[in-house]
């Protein structure tokens, strides 16, 4: 998680040159976003990482050599990864739900409008994960219709595992909550809320709130 003094450090990943350049110079305009590097596939993004340690990934799914869902695994897989938005014109359901179980914070479709990327990108900087609307209600339909799912049960053994005072902030963040809702719905400080969610994440051996999220929906 950055600082609100530094500028939020911004990797781009995508094969497609004039993508690139677009979203650097866009992404220019904002205060406190600073576009550190770009690559064109996969399989440079470990290099590129550990050259330039963005706080962010803006990543492409489709990419000739290694694509942009198994680059966020590996990348995630990582100690002290960081954290990594999806950018792309594919959305599909198995595009979305790999994506998040991969550790990706945010899954955003290329017609964003500018704003919502540079907000995105400082709210996943933050430790806020961020989905477009339409990317919300692919993924919440999903759930609705995997009932049967066998995992469900595995959700709920390892929701389980936690505390009932865990449990309550993971049943928010599955809500989609940000900390200072969670906060003023629990009467406990933002502070707090933040130590909550860490050590759910910890306990659960999972990557970030989205993951928590979907464990959540999992289990109902």
């Amino acid at each position: 998680m950055v600082t609100t003094s530094a500028p939020v450090r911004v990797l781009i990943v995508d094969d497609d040159a004039l993508v690139r350049a677009g979203l650097a110079m866009m992404l220019g305009e904002f205060e406190g976003i600073s576009v550190v590097g770009q690559v064109a596939d996969g399989t440079e993004v470990v290099a590129a990482v550990n050259q330039h340690r963005p706080d962010v990934v803006l990543m492409d799914i489709r990419m000739p050599q290694m694509d942009g869902l198994s680059a966020t695994e590996y990348l995630r897989s990582r100690r002290d990864p960081p954290e990594v938005i999806i950018l792309t014109t594919f959305d599909t359901d198995s595009h979305i739900q790999r994506a998040m179980r991969a550790g990706a914070s945010g899954f955003l479709l290329k017609h964003t409008p500018p704003p919502q990327i540079a907000r995105a990108i400082r709210l996943v900087a933050g430790g806020e994960p961020m989905l477009s609307p339409e990317v919300l209600r692919r993924m919440m339909g999903y759930v609705a219709e995997s009932g049967a799912d066998p995992s469900r049960e595995r959700a709920r053994r390892s929701l389980a595992l936690l505390s009932n005072r865990e449990q309550a902030v993971a049943l928010l963040v599955g809500q989609g909550r940000t900390n200072s809702e969670i906060s003023e719905e629990l009467l406990m400080s933002v502070a707090t809320v933040k130590a909550y969610v860490s050590r759910i994440l910890t306990k659960l051996d999972l990557n970030n709130r989205v993951q928590i999220a979907l464990l959540v929906h999992d289990a109902r």
